[in-house]
Parts: structure tokens; C-alpha cells; sequence
């Protein structure tokens, strides 16, 4: 699992994590909406900060995002991250295939 995350900085950062090191995770109760969600290979959205955290776990496909400061993650079936990059310059995003994933909007 990975989060993208706003630092004091103002700039996204991407984090491994470990479920076991943070247990709050297995137990999300602030679920506000989920939906899966298929895309047809041709976003290329610049800089953005998101308007709510969202988890998100790839189906299928293949998408990189960037950080603000720089770093490259590319997410394949699978993976999972938790988008908390709600303020700050926020992530790039590129779909390098057609994708599905399951949305998961969690309220704060």
C-alpha cells in the first residue's frame, strides 16, 4: 500500500505502507462512497490536489503518478493507495493503459 500525501512543505510525497504497522487502516469507517471506475487509457492530468481522501485499488491497467516533489509510482492490478493529498501543489497523473479501479471515498 502507498500514500500520496501534502507535507508542511506544500509539496505531495509518496510513502510505502505496511498494514500491519498501521492497523487503523484495516477498519475504515468513515466510508463516504464507493464505486469502481473504468478509464480508457487517455488521462494526463498536471498537478492537481484531490477534493476528499480516497483509497484506491487497481483492477486492471496501468497508471504512473509524480509527486510535486519529484518521485514516480506506477500502479498496476493490485495495488493499492491512499490519496491524502487534499491540499498543497498535489500529483500528477498519466495512464499508461486502460484501467479499472475500486474508489473508495472516505469522509474526514
Amino acid at each position: 500500500m502507498y500514500r500520496v500525501f501534502s507535507g508542511s512543505d506544500g509539496e505531495s510525497h509518496i510513502e510505502e505502507l505496511r498494514l500491519e504497522d498501521h492497523p487503523e487502516l484495516g477498519a475504515m469507517t468513515n466510508v463516504g462512497e464507493v464505486r469502481v471506475q473504468e478509464f480508457d487509457g487517455t488521462r494526463n492530468m498536471d498537478f492537481h490536489p484531490l477534493p476528499e481522501r480516497r483509497l484506491i485499488i487497481h483492477l486492471s491497467g496501468e497508471v504512473e503518478i509524480t509527486t510535486s516533489d519529484g518521485a514516480k509510482q506506477r500502479f498496476r492490478a493490485g495495488d493499492v493507495r491512499l490519496m491524502d493529498d487534499v491540499t498543497g501543489r498535489g500529483h500528477a497523473h498519466f495512464d499508461l493503459s486502460p484501467s479499472a479501479a475500486v474508489y473508495i471515498i472516505l469522509k474526514d
